[in-house]
């Protein structure tokens, strides 16, 4: 049903839960496993005037490749044919288009589950990837969380 399974992670503990179900959908679908790391301008932006574009850009990009090797090594050791891919941009457009790239069949991605004020302040990248998506996304939350 799958050819292509993208998984975008920030390396959060949450993501580190749905690479998971990531690696069981790949296997179930003899699929391959993309995973995709975001350097988040607005994040890049917000760090700037006190550290320097370029240094924190540099920063990130290095945590993005430990993040997706480490993630990749386990896929692999699952027999899963895995891509590891760094991006720069807004990440809930940035996972959408790339999904978009790869025709990916389906997208699974953690949630941080932010409620209140803290969704409506910081968004969700995650709804904001089922908004933009025509694929279908799975979530997945935190353990223990309701």
């Amino acid at each position: 049903m799958y050819e292509t399974v993208l998984f975008p992670t920030d390396g959060s503990e949450t993501a580190t839960e749905a690479a998971a179900h990531a690696i069981d959908m790949a296997t179930r679908h003899d699929a391959d496993l993309h995973v995709l790391y975001v350097v988040d301008h607005h994040r890049v932006s917000q760090m700037a005037p006190k550290l320097g574009t370029d240094h924190i850009k540099r920063t990130l990009k290095q945590e993005g490749e430990r993040i997706t090797t480490e993630t990749a090594a386990t896929a692999r050791e699952a027999g899963i044919e895995t891509v590891e891919i760094v991006r720069e941009g807004t990440p809930g457009q940035t996972i959408v288009d790339y999904a978009d790239e790869v025709d990916a069949g389906a997208i699974v991605m953690g949630t941080n589950g932010r409620s209140g004020i803290d969704r409506l302040l910081l968004g969700s990248v995650a709804e904001r990837v089922i908004q933009l998506s025509e694929r279908p996304v799975m979530t997945v939350k935190r353990s223990g969380e309701k």
